[in-house]
């Protein structure tokens, strides 16, 4: 069976909701990163569960039980049809770390995002690495 033909469970209808709005080629990408983001939760020491919510819009996930990261968001590439990106809290210098560790790995935009074309090949190891970072942003911090 393919993947495409799985039940994707959300626990948040309104979540839900916002990936059914997204065109296809854009909507399998976010529920590729999506499932990328909670495989690493998982993975992770003093993390819990997942919160997976929405933040001006965007499908967001957080670490309320724990506190331990900083919010990781989703979207699709406002008036770029053809990409999409994982977003990070600007505030925080995960994004500069990023570009200091993978300079040459990913597209950033600006202080708050990593940007993918449709037709990229997602880096998952090093995504994996960056999604650790801002999953444990506030315990390193301690």
């Amino acid at each position: 069976m393919h993947s495409k033909t799985k039940k994707i469970r959300f626990e948040n209808n309104s979540v839900a909701e916002v990936f059914s709005r997204y065109p296809e080629s854009i909507r399998e990408k976010l529920l590729y990163l999506r499932q990328l983001i909670l495989d690493t939760a998982s993975k992770l020491e003093g993390v819990g569960d997942l919160e997976e919510t929405l933040k001006w819009g965007e499908p967001s996930y957080l670490t309320p039980e724990t506190k331990s990261g900083s919010t990781i968001r989703i979207h699709s590439v406002k008036g770029s049809p053809d990409e999409y990106a994982i977003y990070f809290n600007c505030q925080t210098t995960l994004v500069d770390g990023f570009r200091k560790k993978f300079p040459t790995k990913f597209r950033f935009g600006g202080n708050r995002s990593i940007i993918f074309r449709i037709k990229d090949k997602v880096p998952v190891k090093e995504l994996e690495d960056c999604i650790s970072a801002a999953l444990t942003y506030h315990q390193k911090k301690s």
